[in-house]
């Protein structure tokens, strides 16, 4: 079963476990730092890495563009981003941008609910698709 590592430089902080029935998906969600305009991408674990399904965004901004065959609907701007699976997302993560938060069927929790706060030392997170260890759980570590 894969699983979502989080962690910098091969070294994981923690993995988190998606249930079965989840399809193994989760979303991935942030605020805009200057325009305060929500982000949001629905991803698949896979093998080959993160494969983005679909993505969301409320509204424009500086670097925020939205594509010519989104539709807008649910107060938002759907698009399917034609990108192949990525194997290492890495994500910029200073203490004044606020967190990402991940979602598992709706359940959100901001990443620092399993690796903790953002800070200055470490302003960078990397997700992965990966074989969950036994000990694996959505607990943090």
């Amino acid at each position: 079963m894969l699983g979502l590592c989080l962690g910098f430089a091969g070294q994981v902080w923690a993995q988190v476990a998606i249930e079965q029935g989840q399809g193994e998906q989760f979303t991935l969600s942030w605020r805009h730092t200057v325009e305060k305009i929500l982000w949001q991408e629905d991803y698949q674990l896979t093998p080959q890495g993160l494969q983005i399904v679909q993505a969301r965004v409320k509204g424009t901004g500086a670097g925020m563009e939205i594509p010519d065959d989104a539709k807008f609907y649910d107060d938002s701007w759907h698009y399917q981003p034609k990108l192949a699976p990525i194997p290492l997302l890495r994500l910029g993560r200073a203490p004044e941008a606020g967190d990402y938060q991940l979602c598992f069927s709706g359940n959100c929790q901001p990443l620092s609910h399993w690796i903790g706060a953002p800070n200055h030392q470490v302003e960078a997170v990397e997700l992965w698709a990966c074989p969950l260890s036994p000990t694996a759980n959505n607990v943090p570590k």
